[in-house]
């Protein structure tokens, strides 16, 4: 956006991505020769007010369920206490193909 820069939102959810893989690889442990854990899906991403140069982004990502395989977190992006992002994230265990 001339004149106004922003973070644009892929960043925001690909951070929360990666704090999502964190917490899945912490979460089960050691992963079995020849898996692996893909990001499988958002869901329900909803941008609250925009990230400027200079603001500090805290990500908070939580475990929800288990499901057929399905993995699901509950991530939330926060500038100065106050909700920016939030989604829904999947993460799928599998074997290597």
């Amino acid at each position: 956006f001339p004149g106004k820069p922003i973070l644009p939102g892929v960043l925001i959810l690909e951070a929360m991505a990666q704090a999502t893989g964190i917490l899945a690889f912490k979460s089960v442990g050691k992963l079995e020769p020849g898996e692996l854990y893909y990001f499988a899906g958002i869901d329900e991403a909803r941008f609250k007010r925009p990230v400027v140069p200079g603001d500090q982004m805290i990500m908070e990502v939580t475990f929800e369920k288990t499901r057929r395989g399905l993995t699901r977190f509950k991530g939330v992006a926060l500038v100065d206490g106050k909700v920016v992002c939030e989604a829904t994230m999947m993460c799928a265990r599998s074997r290597e193909a």
